[in-house]
């Protein structure tokens, strides 16, 4: 993987740069939309690739070695045959799914014991196994495995945390340096940050992650119910440690309010799985703020879902019609909703990358922020 920072914003540490892997070329500031079992959800493929565009996509370690299984995904040759897809993938290594099963999991240095969300089976993962997880799945660029702390955090088990996750990235680069790739093309290793929202953990872990140089480098830990302006303190203490020339991926953010104050602080690649679940919900982001299509309001409102948007459903459909298929519980809706909020997220990061490469980004983010931040 080869990185290279192309813009600086003048009036913020905003930064545009391009990654180039064996499945081609990602264009930062970005947004990968989640396809944690191998499909983004609710939609194809096609429209992925054909209306959204995105660079790259985003699967999980965790729920892929559960379903369909590290058999079938290595019988296929990788997850992007399995899947149809030819662009660039990240896998999650699974540990905020471990996280997040809390009581069905037990943590020790060795790894963690976890039973299956699904059938309650009993399984083990190591920083070993979890590395060689994701040799199978052939992700573009996988990370390493860590401990996930909840918030709020108590101090003493944040700093063992952290020191333990610290212990596990060494792990991790001790049994990549050992196997090789599997189907023919390279795969880029990220370590993670963690320190919980306690400032002198973050620039130790930050600290950390930098001397292990690796190609990327991620900031986990944070989008777990911590108040937005401790995110945003955490990855400015963060970026201004971690190295210049290498990409940083905030892990699991956010709104588009997030999105556009984390680039300001120079974050380079998001994930969330908030544009497509708030659109099975029935909430669509705009350019002008939040509009709840299931509100009475919509239901004679014959106008295009997004006069802006840059998907064909935005003009193709009328609020009133969308409004109508939630009312009806037809998935179809659903199905609009997703394109139009993931062509939004999509649409957002690449005009921040334009107005970064123009020089106006932070003039620019400051009225996009007051647009967006109204409910319509």
């Amino acid at each position: 993987m080869k990185y290279s920072l192309l813009h600086k914003d003048k009036a913020s540490k905003a930064r545009a740069g391009e990654i180039i892997t064996d499945h081609g070329t990602i264009q930062t500031p970005i947004f990968m939309p989640v396809g944690t079992v191998g499909t983004v959800k609710g939609i194809h493929q096609r429209e992925l690739r054909d209306d959204i565009n995105p660079d790259i996509i985003l699967g999980n370690t965790y729920h892929l070695y559960l379903r369909p299984g590290i058999d079938i995904l290595e019988r296929a040759g990788g997850l992007h045959k399995f899947m149809g897809w030819d662009r660039n993938i990240l896998t999650d290594s699974g540990g905020y799914q471990v996280y997040s099963l809390s009581g069905n999991r037990k943590i020790k240095e060795e790894g963690v014991n976890f039973k299956s969300h699904i059938d309650g089976s009993s399984h083990f993962f190591s920083p070993e196994s979890v590395m060689e997880v994701q040799r199978v799945i052939g992700a573009d660029i996988i990370m390493a495995f860590d401990e996930c702390t909840p918030y709020p955090c108590d101090y003493g088990y944040a700093k063992r945390s952290m020191h333990m996750t610290h212990r596990w990235l060494d792990r991790c680069i001790s049994h990549l340096n050992k196997t090789p790739t599997k189907y023919g093309y390279s795969q880029a290793f990220f370590p993670i940050v963690q320190g919980s929202t306690y400032k002198d953990l973050r620039k130790q872990s930050a600290e950390y992650i930098a001397e292990a140089d690796a190609v990327g480098n991620a900031i986990g830990g944070l989008s777990v119910g911590e108040p937005a302006e401790e995110m945003y303190e955490m990855s400015e203490i963060v970026c201004d440690i971690l190295p210049e020339d290498k990409p940083r991926y905030l892990m699991g953010v956010g709104t588009p309010l997030n999105i556009l104050e984390n680039i300001a602080l120079g974050v380079d690649m998001f994930d969330c799985v908030m544009p497509t679940r708030n659109a099975r919900n029935g909430m669509l982001f705009t350019a002008h703020g939040t509009i709840n299509i299931k509100n009475k309001k919509w239901e004679d409102d014959f106008s295009a879902i997004d006069e802006m948007g840059i998907t064909w459903v935005d003009t193709e459909y009328s609020k009133a019609y969308l409004r109508h298929l939630f009312a009806a519980n037809e998935y179809l809706g659903k199905q609009i909703a997703t394109i139009h909020n993931l062509g939004f997220y999509l649409w957002l990061t690449r005009q921040a990358r334009e107005h970064i490469i123009a020089g106006d980004f932070a003039k620019w983010k400051e009225t996009m922020v007051k647009q967006m931040d109204k409910r319509l």
